[in-house]
């Protein structure tokens, strides 16, 4: 849930409307882009990108981070979302990608205390099969996350964790993801690869296999 401060970025009232005598045709709800280029003219029309997407960074962060650092995170997120607006890539209709992308530069700012963390869950001793622990690997839930996985996570580099959370967490796409870290395609496909060999030869897993 984002905090109140949070929401509270964009406070507007509803229009009252009279009740209709005939079921009204709805309207198809602007994407991102068509909101914040409105946003250029009549700012508040970037609240519809808050409240579409809030939710959602607010939800990843929070597994990144702790409750109180995701709630600040979030807010700064669609405060620096909104200052930057004018330099969005209007051809491009979602805008979670860029969202994402904001949120991992912020989170980088938090990265001793999310090393920290996946290091204190690595400490707790907890038995687990080969099997679960490869399905750990494929998922890298944090409701799921074991302490090896979490300790193997926490000694990857910063982009490598960051490439692999926007992945399975976010579930963006390699474009996706490739969009929102501003590197290419092939990078986000061999960086990937990298990252989960390197997961699993610290897991003692098998490798995928090669084609």
């Amino acid at each position: 849930m984002v905090s109140t401060a949070a929401a509270n970025l964009w406070n507007r009232a509803a229009p009252l409307a009279s009740e209709p005598t005939s079921p009204p045709t709805r309207p198809a709800e602007p994407c991102d882009a068509e909101l914040i280029r409105a946003s250029l003219a009549v700012p508040n029309e970037f609240a519809g990108v808050f409240d579409r997407h809030a939710d959602e960074i607010h939800a990843y962060v929070v597994r990144r981070l702790d409750l109180n650092q995701a709630d600040d995170v979030t807010a700064e997120t669609f405060h620096v979302a909104f200052r930057k607006r004018r330099r969005y890539d209007l051809t491009r209709p979602d805008a979670r990608p860029w969202l994402y992308g904001i949120a991992a530069n912020l989170i980088a700012g938090y990265r001793r205390a999310e090393v920290r963390r996946l290091k204190a869950i690595a400490r707790v001793h907890h038995d687990v099969d080969v099997h679960e622990e490869e399905r750990s690997v494929e998922r890298a839930s944090a409701a799921a996350m074991r302490p090896a996985l979490a300790g193997a996570i926490a000694r990857l580099t910063a982009a490598e964790r960051e490439l692999l959370f926007l992945v399975a967490w976010a579930d963006l796409t390699y474009e996706e993801a490739a969009e929102a870290l501003k590197i290419p395609v092939g990078t986000v496909r061999s960086r990937l690869h990298r990252t989960r060999a390197k997961l699993r030869r610290r897991l003692d897993l098998p490798q995928e296999p090669t084609s």
